[in-house]
């Protein structure tokens, strides 16, 4: 699908957005807001919108319980969910604020949520502790100690938020390419200057928002970066229909504070189904998202990468546990039955995955937290750490006041 015809001479733009998933296109709502009557083309290689981390992740509008209290990614995430929440509102999206249990099965998780009570109070995030009789109450088929309830948890298709934001894009009289992979980036004194195929176009200032090909864009822009993305996926099952009423909140495991990943939950997703999952394994392609997948390029950007192997060995503990519970259905099983008992091996029949761009720095630092460069005229978004997706409308507002030279953050 085109807004343009093709050829002819080069167009010239206000601002070009490389990347159409939904941090792209809340920067590019974010711009129109900004500066009304701007000449602004949002490029995306697909054939549609959000088809990679946007379309792949959990659904979930996260209330921002585990972040820092004060910190950036506290704020964005609570801030995020009230405007994607409002978004819906507007735009008849369909919602539902299900609330989440995170439910300690050990005494060890009863400590770490004691600290998370203190975080939640601290983040001014509306919150309720259940005991044993609480949680068995709450929710029948859910085993453990206790449990935080975090009601204003939500779940959204953040696909259908993505077309909604590409309408009001459209609409406003922005320029929408898909199926438009980016050849090559050259900034001058004068602009950037963007081929597409046989195309050519120029732009006052870029932005790109190329998630797990973001480091690959600012490398082909000319960029020296000092970090690498690396892909994780995350595998889950969704659980057939007859389960599908096992639980009513999502359904979390207190977080070891020593691992980069939330650990295997039940989630409930808007269009009435459960999944469970994901696990946190090393992927083998960036958008390989069946099992197996393996491209060569990508696993060569690994290899020949220090920083990888430095992240490999600070971390082969949890890796090797990762990868165990990727390759023995019984030991995945095991995981989920902590909290809920009555899986049994024949509901993980139905496989998916979405996968994750992490960004790694030279040094093996697993990197959690955004990473800009920028230069004259270009903004690159080389992470948008996670929740990107609930905290995506003012994460657009951030990039235009970055670019801008206006942010505070």
């Amino acid at each position: 699908m085109s807004d343009l015809p093709r050829g002819g001479a080069a167009v010239e733009y206000d601002f070009c957005i490389v990347g159409g998933g939904i941090v792209g296109l809340a920067t590019a709502m974010a711009l129109q807001e900004r500066t009304a009557g701007a000449r602004i083309l949002l490029l995306e290689k697909e054939a549609g919108l959000a088809q990679h981390q946007t379309g792949h992740n959990s659904g979930v509008i996260h209330a921002g319980i585990y972040y820092q209290p004060g910190s950036l990614k506290a704020r964005l995430c609570r801030e995020g969910a009230e405007a994607t929440k409002r978004f819906c509102n507007d735009h008849a999206i369909p919602f539902e604020n299900c609330g989440k249990l995170l439910v300690a099965t050990s005494e060890m998780e009863m400590q770490r949520m004691t600290g998370l009570e203190e975080r939640a109070r601290q983040n001014n995030i509306g919150f309720e502790r259940l005991d044993q009789v609480d949680l068995r109450s709450a929710e029948p088929n859910i085993s453990g100690l206790g449990a935080l309830l975090v009601p204003t948890t939500g779940i959204v298709d953040y696909a259908e938020i993505c077309r909604a934001m590409a309408h009001v894009i459209r609409r406003k009289g922005g320029v929408i390419r898909q199926d438009s992979v980016v050849a090559a980036i050259r900034e001058d004194a004068g602009g950037v200057s963007v081929s597409v195929g046989n195309e050519s176009f120029r732009a006052n200032r870029l932005i790109a928002c190329a998630g797990l090909q973001s480091d690959r864009v600012a490398r082909m822009a000319g960029l020296n970066i000092q970090h690498r993305i690396v892909p994780f996926r995350g595998e889950y099952y969704v659980l057939p229909r007859s389960k599908s009423k096992i639980a009513k909140h999502l359904i979390y495991p207190i977080p070891d504070p020593d691992l980069p990943f939330l650990g295997i939950h039940l989630t409930c997703t808007i269009d009435g189904k459960i999944t469970v999952g994901p696990n946190a394994v090393l992927g083998f392609a960036r958008e390989g998202y069946s099992k197996g997948s393996f491209k060569l390029g990508d696993v060569a950007d690994m290899a020949t990468f220090t920083g990888f192997w430095r992240m490999a060995g600070n971390n082969w503990r949890s890796a090797l546990s990762e990868f165990a519970n990727s390759l023995s259905k019984d030991r995945y099983l095991k995981e989920c039955r902590k909290y809920c008992p009555g899986l049994v091996l024949s509901d993980l029949a139905t496989p998916a995955a979405g996968i994750r761009a992490q960004a790694v720095m030279n040094d093996g630092t697993l990197v959690h937290d955004f990473l800009f460069e920028q230069t004259e005229r270009m903004l690159h978004v080389c992470n948008a750490p996670s929740p990107a997706a609930t905290s995506a409308i003012p994460i657009g507002r951030m990039i235009v006041d970055r670019l801008f030279g206006t942010s505070s953050h």
